[in-house]
């Protein structure tokens, strides 16, 4: 599997949201506990130059490996990602799904890392592609990384 270099000296995005503070616990409104829609995104420093966004949701906390949870590309640059809403293509994510699927930890507190990519082009990839064929298609496109996390853990 591919994974982008963090270390790689990308210019900076400042993610944030209204739905819920970095580092602090995700609404049950955006998981698989309650309505289960994405949270609003805000994103600062954008470089002109971006023709497009792409987004990744995981949780490095589950069992087996990193859990994807949505992918996104081709999204219109935009400051503002509103509440369960997404204007791009989707691809499908570890619950099989093409769209959101929100935080739903089998047991513990996980961080939900949200990821957003500014990219000089816009990809070819169809709807559905897995994680590793989005990282692949957009490795040599990234000029703007930023990401915020947040926790959730189940109350059953």
């Amino acid at each position: 599997m591919i994974h982008i270099a963090k270390s790689v000296d990308y210019k900076q995005l400042d993610v944030s949201s209204t739905s819920f503070t970095a580092g602090g616990d995700i609404p049950i409104k955006f998981t698989c506990d309650g309505a289960n829609i994405s949270p609003s995104l805000d994103i600062k420093g954008i470089p002109e130059e971006a023709k497009c966004l792409a987004l990744i949701v995981d949780d490095p906390d589950a069992p087996v490996s990193t859990w994807v949870h949505w992918l996104a590309w081709n999204i219109p640059v935009t400051h503002h990602i509103k509440e369960n809403e997404i204007h791009g293509v989707e691809g499908i994510n570890d619950f099989q799904q093409y769209h959101y699927g929100g935080p739903c930890p089998p047991s513990g507190t996980h961080r939900y890392y949200f990821k957003i990519y500014a990219l000089d082009a816009l990809l070819d990839l169809p709807k559905g592609s897995k994680e590793f064929q989005l990282e692949k298609a957009m490795s040599e496109h990234i000029i703007a990384y930023g990401e915020m996390m947040g926790l959730y853990t189940r109350h059953k």
